[in-house]
This record gives C-alpha cells, structure tokens and sequence, in this order.
C-alpha cells in the first residue's frame, strides 16, 4: 500500500488492532529482544519502546497482514538504533554503588578481587544457551528468528532487510557455527557426530 493510500485509523480500531494484533505477540517480542540483549530490563525496555513504536505508526500498517513480522522488525531496528547509541558512548560506573559496597561491613576482601565469577554463576550449565548467546548477533538472530520463532525465509527477509538468499546463507554458517560450538556438549552427553563418523 503507497504512503498516499494508507488508510487512516480512527481511535477504536487503532486500539482494536493494538490489542487484538499486536498484544498477543508480546511474549515472542520479549523472548526476542531478551536474546539480542541479554538483560532483562533492556529487553523490556526494547518491547515497551517497540510497542510505542508500533502505536505511533498503526497507520503504516496494514490491518490484515502478519503483525509479528512488523513488530519484530520495529524490535530489530530499535536495538540496531540503541547499540549504535551505546557503542558510541564510554562505559559508565556508578562510583556511588562503589563506594558504598567497599564502606559496607559485609565486604570480604578476599573475594572481591573477581567479581564476574558471581556475575556468571547462574548462567553456567545451559551450554546449548551459551553457544546461541555466543554468535554474533546477526547469527544469532536469524537462529532465533528461524528456528525458536518459526519465520518463514520471506519473512525473515523483510524483518532483516536483506535478500532471500542472504537469509540462508546466514541461516546455514549460523547453523554450521551453532554445530561446532556444540559438538563436545554433544559428544560427552553420548551423541555421535562427524568426528566421531571419522574414525
């Protein structure tokens, strides 16, 4: 639909579509943007701002075609736009959170010296996790896009905006590089593999 035949929403259906298009899809919008950013808050923070986003714009959308693909699209978008802004900033520390740790009578200096061992703990054990969360993010995304959301390849397409084949010749190599991460986790949990083919 051109910019010129976009149909203009009154409020009751741009609210109808909100709910009954968009809502439905938040759990996949979340599951999403918690894969791309790792943190909790930042990918509630990424739906709360898709979802204004896609309210904002109902007009350029048109009623009737799949809602998940654009919203997942305004998603992808929104964290390109916010890495960019964060990699361009130096990293920040909250001296005051410091400072207050280090005056506290509950600190035991014998074990402060490594603190991202407390940070990891929890995550630890889910190797099949770690591997997907390791790719680059352009792997990772067409894995999760693919392969836990159940895209088709056209869709991916448009929500990435690249070529079709591009989609699969990322979705193979991510998919090849998922496999060699994983291929000792397989091996000691008593799978065959390639290698084991070999001998």
């Amino acid at each position: 639909m051109s910019e010129v035949q976009r149909k203009k929403y009154s409020d009751q259906e741009k609210n109808n579509i909100f709910d009954n298009e968009f809502m439905p899809h938040i759990d996949s919008m979340y599951n999403f943007g918690y894969r791309l950013t790792f943190d909790e808050d930042d990918a509630k923070d990424l739906v709360q701002d898709t979802y204004l986003k896609a309210y904002r714009f109902i007009n350029s959308f048109e009623q009737g075609t799949n809602a998940k693909a654009w919203l997942f699209r305004i998603l992808k978008n929104s964290f390109i736009n916010d890495y960019r802004k964060k990699s361009k900033q130096p990293a920040k520390v909250d001296y005051q959170d410091v400072e207050t740790y280090y005056n506290s009578d509950d600190v035991d200096y014998g074990i402060t010296t490594d603190l991202r061992v407390d940070a990891v703990k929890d995550m630890l054990g889910d190797e099949i996790s770690n591997a997907l969360n390791s790719l680059a993010v352009d792997f990772r995304t067409v894995i999760i896009l693919c392969d836990l959301e159940g895209f088709t390849y056209e869709e991916m397409a448009k929500i990435l905006d690249i070529p079709i084949g591009t989609v699969r010749s990322r979705l193979h190599r991510a998919r090849n590089l998922l496999k060699e991460k994983l291929r000792s986790y397989a091996q000691n949990m008593g799978y065959k593999t390639d290698e084991d083919e070999d001998e």
